[in-house]
């Protein structure tokens, strides 16, 4: 293996810097993650692309804030400004369970060790900064920030807490996905336009003196929510606040979002259009060493990075709006799409990878099945105001072929260094379901499908029926289990016909709002009968910017403004997770007695009795969840 200089990655050191010959750094980015520079984390990407427009960058990964923050000190003063970010993970969901039990390891640290980044990672090191450089501006970016960039509930508070500007003190945030504010930011700050008058720039947020008049820019609109005071008042205010904000969020043509908080006013400007081809080609095609700094060598692995360092991210954002997950509210509903040149040249980088053996890990994205999927008449998109666009239905304006995703895969195959490429992502079976997507008159779900089980399955395929009850599927977002079934018996003809033996790997949430605990006994007796044993499953964790975070607090669905009954208390959930595991003596007697309690003795002997497999004559098969489900 040939050693690559140090300079190929972003300066991590003084040391480094002094090497490039630079006197000064323009912009220092502080991350709560390791860095690995690598189009999957962010932080690689934001340095990279300020260093495509000729800025000098240097990182500080997970800093020490607990000594005399001499990590925080080390490049001295930049030029422009710090940028902020927690890193890939809100750093509350990747310091604690669903049942607020702290972590043992943390996948974006090297040796997977945990300790490496403090809880609020973005406010605490926001705060250091700037009592350290008090005259120097902070921008914030990220998950944790822009999903927390307005009024949230924090689950391990249990409580409301501001926008995180307000806690950190930054002057300005940008939320989603950042590159085209940010190459607006980055023009301006060249020019020497301080942030303060950095007003008119589409999709950052900041804080506004309230006494003081705020102008309008580009026509937009403004629309008022419910103020940080009201909410803390009164729940359905916050549930009405969150409609709103996640309408204008996945516009095109949105409104500015205005809400008074104290004496200053939270500005959110209107989001920017879905990244064409060629922009998001552009973030994807930056050099990158696609390896982590060489500094981690003696540390131990980077698990996420192992996780991903041979897989292909195809395209971003989900139009799926599930209640539960927070991929659209950062990535955008509408997805955006590389072209299939950036995708194979990426897929040649990789096979020049020292450790590659000819197999790509995955072909995917925040749902595998989503590539170059979008409006069939945009001018229609550009008017919509639904959060999903297949829920309830799938609209009929939306483009679901799977035509150019099997393309794209052949011509991956076609790679002589490639012996194997998989799809780890998870893939959505209701739009293979010719009963639930009616776009199939080209046969197209069938040409895929047969593309994807033949050639495309490392083992066990991914898919997330996620509950079996059609109540608590509405209230997810999600299509009605039988669809699941339709889904399965598609996938187990063609492994027949191919004498193939891919399990599927189904999952489900435990405790989401609208599921009460007969809607997970029956879940446990439908996964039974179709010959499931599921060892591991994902218990709802309320996080911000969520639908379902929403409901938890509220207790009303922010869309209806209707009750909906949500497990709360540790005991509630714990009932409806044991159900899962029915096939455990330790579990049996506590599953009879509890379903008698209920009056329902027919589901206790059903879920107790002999199995019933639908698929006669076949073994039954152990699913083994993970519950690692990226949301």
């Amino acid at each position: 293996m040939i050693e690559r200089p140090l300079t190929d990655w972003l300066p991590l050191t003084m040391k480094e810097v002094e090497k490039r010959g630079w006197d000064e750094v323009d912009i220092v980015l502080v991350s709560g993650d390791a860095y690995v520079d690598h189009p999957a984390f962010g932080t690689a990407v934001i340095g990279r692309i300020m260093e495509s427009e000729g800025f000098r960058v240097a990182i500080i990964a997970q800093p020490n804030w607990k000594d005399d923050l001499r990590d925080f000190k080390k490049f001295g003063k930049p030029k422009y400004f710090f940028g902020v970010t927690a890193g890939c993970m809100d750093s509350m969901v990747n310091h604690y369970t669903a049942n607020k039990r702290l972590r043992s390891n943390d996948s974006y640290t090297p040796g997977g060790e945990a300790g490496f980044r403090p809880d609020y990672a973005t406010i605490v090191y926001t705060k250091i900064l700037k009592e350290l450089y008090p005259d120097v501006p902070v921008l914030l970016g990220g998950i944790e920030a822009s999903l927390r960039r307005v009024t949230h509930y924090d689950y391990w508070q249990d409580r409301l807490m501001p926008s995180i500007l307000v806690d950190a003190g930054a002057d300005m945030l940008v939320y989603g996905m950042g590159e085209q504010p940010l190459r607006e930011i980055l023009k301006l700050v060249q020019k020497g336009v301080p942030f303060s008058s950095m007003r008119n720039i589409n999709q950052v947020a900041y804080m506004h003196d309230a006494s003081t008049e705020l102008r309008d820019y580009n026509n937009w609109n403004s629309v008022e929510l419910a103020s940080h005071e009201v909410c803390l008042q009164d729940k359905i205010k916050y549930a009405a606040n969150f409609k709103i904000v996640e309408v204008e969020s996945n516009k095109w043509q949105a409104n500015r979002i205005i809400q008074q908080v104290g004496d200053q006013l939270l500005v959110i400007n209107p989001p920017f259009k879905t990244m064409e081809e060629v922009e998001i080609d552009k973030s994807f095609d930056l050099p990158y060493t696609r390896l982590p700094h060489p500094k981690y060598k003696k540390r131990g692995p980077i698990p996420a990075y192992d996780m991903i360092k041979f897989s292909v991210n195809m395209h971003r954002g989900c139009f799926g709006g599930c209640s539960f997950c927070t991929i659209s509210a950062h990535q955008g509903k509408f997805v955006a799409s590389r072209s299939e040149a950036s995708v194979l040249k990426e897929v040649e980088e990789i096979t020049k990878h020292p450790e590659f053996k000819g197999y790509i890990s995955d072909l995917g994205g925040p749902s595998a099945n989503m590539y170059k999927m979008k409006g069939k008449d945009e001018s229609i998109c550009a008017r919509c105001q639904s959060p999903s666009c297949i829920h309830p239905v799938i609209c009929s304006n939306l483009d679901t072929s799977h035509k150019p995703m099997t393309e794209l895969y052949r011509k991956v195959d076609a790679n002589p260094k490639i012996k194997k490429a998989f799809v780890g992502s998870g893939v959505r079976y209701d739009l293979l379901v010719d009963d639930f997507n009616k776009n199939n008159a080209d046969g197209n779900h069938d040409e895929y499908m047969e593309q994807l089980v033949t050639r495309h399955v490392s083992g066990r395929l991914k898919v997330a029926p996620e509950h079996t009850s059609d109540d608590t599927l509405r209230v997810m977002r999600k299509p009605s289990f039988k669809y699941f079934k339709l889904f399965k018996q598609k996938y187990d003809k063609i492994q027949e016909k191919h004498n193939l033996k891919q399990p599927l790997i189904p999952y489900f949430i435990s405790s989401h709002p609208g599921c009460e605990e007969q809607d997970m006994a029956n879940l446990a007796a439908e996964t039974k009968d179709l010959g499931f044993e599921l060892e591991q499953v994902q218990d709802f964790t309320p996080t911000p910017m969520t639908v379902a975070e929403v409901i938890y607090y509220s207790g009303v669905h922010p869309y209806t403004l209707k009750p909906v009954k949500t497990a709360k208390t540790r005991d509630e959930k714990q009932a409806q997770n044991r159900y899962f595991f029915w096939y455990k003596p330790e579990y049996k007697d506590w599953i009879r007695n509890r379903l008698n309690k209920l009056k329902r003795p027919d589901l206790a002997e059903r879920l107790l009795g002999s199995p019933k497999n639908e698929n006669t004559g076949k073994p039954k098969f152990s699913g083994n969840y993970s519950g690692k489900k990226k949301r």
